[in-house]
């Protein structure tokens, strides 16, 4: 494990000790440790800022968009996926504080877990170091990610959009073969979409839904070869 000095050169900021700490901890441990604060509140500042910074950047870089595909693009970026991806880049699930049972079904990994801890360490470094700061880290790691191939279509339902294609062009029925390997600790699934007694697109991922995104994502690339994607 890295130490909490490494992690903070890698995100660029210099917050103290405590607040370092709060935005680590997670409800579960704050359960199991007589009702410690949590990076809740922390979170919540940290999206709200977020959401300002992401807003204010395509606002100056894209003039000539219209509201609309700018508020596509701020989706895609402040998403969980989006933010989870910075996290697992940054080795920050390493320092989480998780309570026992959260730790043993791979907390450290969740997507959920780890957008919202980048998001309590956003508040931390506004908090402790001020608005100028917090704006550097969202252009640092943040917008960087309208390019990142990992989440064109981030936004998109890709299991309801391949759903709807393979009822409405009767192509037969689908369903999803899930499998995990692993540690319960460091769980990962790979899944494939059937199409009749086809296989089409496979994805992993460290959940079941994260996995089926991805296999109905490459589904659709398969059935759709060189086209835009869908408009959603």
């Amino acid at each position: 494990m890295s130490s909490k000095e490494e992690l903070m050169k890698r995100l660029g900021i210099n917050i103290d000790s405590e607040t370092f700490r709060l935005a680590f901890t997670h409800r579960s441990y704050s359960y199991e440790h007589g009702g410690i604060p949590t990076n809740e509140r922390l979170e919540f500042l940290g999206d709200s800022i977020l959401g300002f910074c992401v807003a204010e950047y395509l606002y100056a870089k894209f003039p000539q968009l219209p509201e609309g595909d700018l508020a596509k693009r701020r989706a895609a970026i402040v998403s969980t996926r989006a933010l989870a991806i910075i996290a697992r880049d940054l080795e920050v699930g390493e320092h989480l504080l998780l309570g026992r049972g959260e730790a043993q079904s791979n907390g450290a990994n969740k997507s959920s877990i780890l957008a919202d801890t980048m998001e309590a360490i956003l508040g931390a470094t506004y908090l402790v170091q001020g608005m100028a700061e917090a704006r550097a880290f969202v252009l640092r790691f943040v917008t960087p990610l309208l390019e990142d191939p990992r989440l064109v279509g981030a936004t998109t339902d890709w299991k309801t959009v391949i759903q709807e294609e393979i009822a409405s062009q009767k192509l037969g029925e689908m369903h999803y073969q899930v499998n995990g390997s692993g540690p319960d600790h460091a769980r990962t699934y790979v899944a494939e979409l059937q199409i009749g007694k086809k296989c089409y697109g496979q994805g992993s991922g460290p959940s079941k839904k994260e996995a089926e995104q991805e296999a109905a994502h490459k589904t659709w690339l398969l059935l759709h070869p060189g086209e835009h994607l869908p408009n959603r």
